[in-house]
């Protein structure tokens, strides 16, 4: 007799038990019912965060209010030749933008203006309507005093 048959022979009733689980057969039934919440990920509270998350946006909004929300961003189109024709937000103008416009990196960053340092502007196009945003940014831009003792009656 060969080696695996002496085997085979030896651990006939171990061999039958694990063939049969190995075959393609249903899975037995495990009654796990008692106490499923703490084996299960349940997701019971996501109205009611979905809920305070759109009041604390709100309340965020009326605390800065004359503030606009987010930071401006540049245009900037998708890569790859399936999604360039989608213009979207980028993280932040170039400093080439940012100097057509004639702004400073450090006075964009108060002002709520992205910045991107590692961005190159491949396109004259791009550039030049990077550039128009910016300037009719800074045309609606109103920059009130910190001290509110050296406002004037315009501000």
């Amino acid at each position: 007799m060969v080696d695996w048959q002496a085997n085979a022979l030896l651990v006939d009733s171990v061999r039958v038990t694990i063939v049969t689980n190995m075959q393609n057969k249903q899975l037995p039934n495990v009654h796990l019912r008692k106490e499923w919440d703490l084996r299960v990920r349940t997701w019971f509270n996501q109205p009611g965060r979905k809920l305070r998350r759109r009041n604390s946006r709100i309340a965020k909004a009326a605390k800065i209010a004359p503030r606009p929300i987010e930071l401006l961003r540049p245009a900037v189109r998708c890569p790859t030749v399936k999604y360039n024709c989608k213009v979207r937000a980028g993280r932040g103008f170039t400093l080439e933008e940012l100097k057509a416009a004639g702004i400073s990196a450090k006075y964009a960053a108060t002002v709520g203006i992205a910045v991107d340092y590692r961005r190159r502007n491949r396109s004259e196009e791009s550039l030049a309507l990077n550039t128009q945003r910016l300037k009719e940014y800074l045309s609606k831009l109103i920059v009130l005093p910190r001290n509110a003792k050296k406002r004037t009656a315009e501000d």
